[in-house]
């Protein structure tokens, strides 16, 4: 086999992985979408379609981690080729999270529709997952034009992000203050709140892929975080 075709070979092999990571990340942009729309239209069904559709995600990322070993044992790539490999791999396991974070929203859907409703808590919500989406969306597509200005550019949104989720969990403490029948749904809101604040810590985490695959190092510098609360529920 000439030398030219093996690299050829290695070459689709890179963008066959390549596609699934970017396939994964539309799937987790839109399992995002949908897990927060399915919450503010108490859409029982749409919510129990997001959270069958978090299996789909996690095949993906066995498929990437499948076929990573696989280059990785059948081509002994090196630098910038290694690092490729390796970012894709880690990216698939930042989206798998952000999948399984989703799916924890969807499925707060049918406790939300049996609660108080919180004035302005669903707008708030919306807005923020928006925000979060882009994230996720801009961190993919950094990675995959190399872009390492748009990828500190989404490091530093983090902190966007944090100071977002503290002034909704300040509005729903307000709310829980005021009036102690909002405390359940308030208490499934900040959950939710605090879900979308950790896929954005996953999307910086793919954004800090980016500086990895083009300069071979990560960040050395500790992102601020601004997050309040000290309590926040588990995902």
């Amino acid at each position: 086999m000439s030398e030219q075709h093996i690299m050829s070979a290695f070459d689709r092999d890179l963008q066959t992985i390549q596609g699934l990571m970017v396939k994964m990340g539309a799937m987790v942009e839109e399992a995002i979408r949908t897990s927060v729309t399915a919450l503010e239209t108490s859409d029982l069904e749409l919510a129990e379609k997001t959270r069958l559709g978090d299996k789909a995600i996690d095949a993906l990322e066995e498929e990437i981690k499948h076929e990573t070993a696989r280059v990785i044992a059948l081509r002994a790539p090196t630098a910038i080729d290694l690092r490729t490999i390796l970012s894709v791999m880690t990216i698939g396991a930042q989206l798998e999270r952000c999948g399984d974070l989703a799916k924890n929203i969807a499925k707060r859907t049918p406790l939300i529709a049996e609660s108080t409703e919180i004035a302005g808590a669903f707008a708030m919500l919306r807005n923020f997952s928006g925000f979060i989406e882009k994230m996720v969306s801009d961190a993919l597509d950094a990675y995959i034009q190399r872009d390492v200005a748009a990828a500190e550019a989404i490091i530093r949104r983090d902190e966007e992000a944090d100071e977002t989720y503290n002034t909704i969990f300040r509005s729903l403490l307000t709310h829980m203050m005021e009036d102690q029948s909002t405390i359940t749904a308030c208490m499934h809101l900040h959950f939710i709140a605090k879900n979308l604040e950790r896929i954005g810590d996953h999307a910086t985490g793919i954004a800090e892929q980016t500086i990895y695959r083009v300069s071979g190092e990560l960040p050395d510098e500790d992102r601020p975080k601004v997050d309040v609360t000290d309590t926040a529920p588990k995902g």
